[in-house]
Order: C-alpha cells, then structure tokens, then sequence
C-alpha cells in the first residue's frame, strides 16, 4: 500500500523535485508485529535532516496517524518513508514557499538468510568512492547514485555487501550499511563527517555499548585496520547486525563482542 499525501494511489507530479533533483530524504523501517521499530529514532533523524534542507517538516500527528495504518496488521514488514521538496518546475531553484511531498509505503520483508544473522557473512570491497560534501554527511538523502554504482559492482548472491570508501581510501561502510570493527575489546567505527549516513541501528548499537561499558571510538578507519580487527560487523534497521567471518582475503571470528551486542540488541527491540 501507498499513501501520497495521505491519499491511497502510487501517481506523483512529473515536477516533483524528489523525481527531478533527488531533493529530499527517506527513512526505512522495520515493521513488527503492527509496530514500526525504533520509530521516534528514525522521525528525530528526518526531522533534523529536514531543517538541514530546509525542508518543511511534516506535521508529527498526519505522519503518526498515516504510520500507524499502514504497520497495521502488518506482523513483519518494511515500512518507507519519503520526503521531498514537493514540485517546483524545472531548475534547481527553490520555490519560495516549498509544499513537501509526503510519501509512505510498505513493502515484504526482505528474504535474509537467517544464516547471515547466526553465521556471518561475506564482504568485498567495492570500487566506487564516496564523494566529500560535510554539509549532507550523515544525512539519508535521495541522490544515491554512489551507493547504486557501488551495487551493481557484483552479482554474487553469496556476497550481500561491499565495502565503501570515500576519495581518501577511507573505509566509510556498506552500500547499505553502518559498519564496525573489534580491537582489543573495544569498538571503532567510520568517522561519518565528511560522507556516509548515519544510521539510526548505528546509534542505537553506540547507545547499547555504552550501556554495557564497552569503549567506542568513532574514528577514521583504513583497510589494514579492517583487516587486523579481531571482529567485524555491519548493521541497518532492517538486518539488525550480522557478523563479518571473511572480508576480501581476511577470516574474522564470531567473536564474543559481535555476539554480546547482537543478544542486546535483539533483546531490545522484540
């Protein structure tokens, strides 16, 4: 199901400046059991990356009303939630007083083996860059070329992800995701100043280490740093956090770090 403006239909203006610029941000949400997880994480984010566009914000009762029916009945499920600048005819310009376009949308759960949460699995690293603009780091926007590009490097289904960096040879994260690594019992994950997105599974694993006394350093990483972690993972709203056991030539442990934040975090948002 589709809600456009709170109307049931999938037709959007031709001029939206969603459609025409990429001008605009998403959120993607698990659905379980009727209820959108860690919703008011994910409204915080697209509110504040709203005001960073200068976006008008949506109106939190229309968005909590149009939420609520679209998770109902839904036992698990994928919950989008777009918004865009709305239509503005051509040229990059703004209009004056923008008038958003609100679109809601759910969708099947994706078809994840559960061995990739249990086991682990495989990374390769990917040979798009990530371009620097501090001014969108961290956002969720919709211009998502470099991840597209970066995911249509390989077609392994055995392989569900790669590793991006930015034009310094940084490692950033997933095509998809947040990532992190183990040192010495400590955790480190990609400095997102510059570019990348900042995750709303990433914060709360930051909030759960936390809770649980583990270090966090957020820092730049490098390949070699990737290759000599003790564990690595990666993490979204959706896949929770998988285990990494080999990335390019490198074998990693399902280590007791890696182990101890997937109980958590799976004891908190069932």
């Amino acid at each position: 199901m589709i809600l456009i403006n709170g109307r049931a239909t999938s037709e959007i203006e031709v001029t939206d400046r969603g459609l025409q610029y990429g001008d605009g941000l998403f959120e993607t949400i698990a659905v379980v059991s009727g209820r959108a997880v860690l919703y008011a994480s994910h409204l915080k984010r697209l509110e504040a990356d709203c005001r960073r566009l200068a976006i008008p914000v949506p109106e939190r009762e229309v968005l909590d009303k149009e939420v609520a029916h679209l998770c109902q009945g839904i036992s698990r499920g994928v919950l989008k939630i777009i918004v865009t600048r709305g239509s503005g005819g051509r040229g990059y310009r703004s209009p004056p007083q923008p008038q958003p376009t609100r679109i809601l949308s759910i969708h099947p759960w994706p078809d994840y083996p559960a061995i990739s949460s249990e086991y682990g699995i495989t990374l390769r690293i990917c040979r798009t860059p990530l371009g620097h603009n501090p001014y969108l780091a961290g956002m969720k926007h919709l211009s998502r070329l470099e991840q597209v590009l970066a995911r249509n490097e390989w077609d392994d289904p055995m392989i569900p992800e790669g590793v991006m960096l930015d034009l310094q040879g940084y490692v950033i994260g997933g095509t998809m995701s947040n990532l992190f690594i183990v040192q010495e019992g400590n955790l480190q994950t990609p400095d997102l100043s510059s570019c990348g997105v900042a995750g709303v599974m990433r914060a709360f694993i930051l909030e759960q280490a936390f809770a649980l006394d583990l270090k966090v350093t957020v820092c730049s990483l490098t390949l070699l740093d990737l290759k000599r972690a003790e564990e690595l993972f990666i993490c979204n709203s959706l896949m929770g956090l998988w285990p990494v056991r080999r990335f390019e030539e490198t074998e990693y442990p399902l280590g007791s770090v890696t182990q101890c934040l997937q109980r958590r975090i799976y004891s908190q948002l069932s």
